[in-house]
């Protein structure tokens, strides 16, 4: 079991597969892009396999989520997922992605094991997704969005932020897109997790700005402390259901006490916290020989040490010095 001081499990492990990203968005790392990690520093593909194999068969995970970067620039990521499908007991496996390339690997991801995947889409419009991403691959990722659906990788969600001046007024659209296409929609906060620091609280599109936004067009009806249990996202039912909405307000409404995460990145260090400024390394323990059990009793030892809160809510947070695309989001 991952458990920390203040009584919180872990139950739910985040693993980054790469640092590398094909898109340059805005507010994740600067348009030169960044310096990528060297080969040798990266985890192997039976690296990571045996730490998820810890984290399933000794601590207690029992969800599985792959993220980048970008997830699908690891040229092994089928065998991964098929190989972490084949464990027992079994985890529930996601993948977080930018949706290019989904078109090709959807189906194979499929028959490996994944049970569902996050697409980030910040726009319907191509010329303001080109502005946010410095990429013209709009086009890539609708086509990504459709092939996961018919693949059976469902509920497909969509990760959406909303930056100030450029897609800021796109939420209701945003939402009557979602449902028409039956895509599970989620608003997110941007955090300040940018390489170039360049974050600012003041002026950012907050939850209560865009659930105003959504309410000027739709009826929205909670779902419920209860339903939610330990998710990042409060869901709104849309317009009486069956569709839902969810915002992840992880700046300005907090939802520390009831997390469930643990992260493991690209390069093996051990993360309590998207947040945290501190890791501790599983990489040199498992290049050292160290068996399953010392793995396990130093990732335990990492979790005891989360701290109770991400520390957004206050005026002089410390901004991570290692960007979004360097720790899986």
């Amino acid at each position: 079991m991952l458990i920390d001081t203040y009584g919180r499990v872990a139950t739910d492990l985040r693993v980054s597969l790469t640092d590398r990203c094909n898109l340059r968005c805005t507010y994740c790392m600067p348009e030169e892009g960044l310096q990528w990690l060297a080969k040798p520093d990266l985890l192997t593909d039976d690296e990571i396999v045996r730490l998820i194999g810890v984290a399933v068969t000794s601590l207690g995970i029992e969800e599985v989520r792959f993220t980048g970067g970008e997830p699908l620039l690891r040229p092994g990521l089928v065998g991964i997922v098929e190989r972490v499908a084949a464990l027992r007991p079994r985890p529930r496996m996601s993948l977080t992605t930018n949706g290019i390339g989904l078109g090709r690997t959807a189906a194979a991801l499929k028959a490996a094991g994944l049970d569902r995947v996050n697409v980030s889409l910040d726009t319907l419009r191509p010329d303001v997704f080109k502005a946010l991403t410095r990429r013209d691959r709009h086009k890539d990722v609708i086509e990504g969005l459709r092939a996961a659906r018919e693949a059976g990788l469902t509920p497909v969600k969509v990760n959406s932020v909303l930056m100030p001046g450029l897609n800021d007024d796109e939420a209701p659209d945003l939402l009557a897109w979602a449902v028409e296409h039956d895509y599970e929609l989620r608003f997110i906060e941007q955090m300040p997790l940018d390489a170039q620091h360049g974050w600012k609280r003041e002026g950012m599109v907050t939850a209560g700005d865009i659930l105003a936004a959504l309410r000027a067009r739709f009826e929205l009806t909670p779902e419920g402390a209860d339903a939610r249990g330990s998710a990042p996202a409060e869901r709104w039912i849309v317009d009486g259901g069956p569709h839902r909405v969810g915002v992840i307000a992880s700046v300005t409404r907090p939802f520390c006490a009831a997390c469930d995460r643990t992260r493991l990145t690209a390069d093996g260090q051990i993360r309590t916290c998207l947040f945290a400024t501190e890791e501790t390394d599983l990489r040199a323990a498992l290049r050292s020989g160290a068996p399953d059990e010392e793995i396990a009793r130093v990732w335990r030892l990492a979790m005891w040490g989360k701290k109770a809160g991400s520390g957004l809510d206050d005026p002089s947070f410390l901004q991570p010095q290692r960007p979004m695309s360097a720790i899986g989001g």
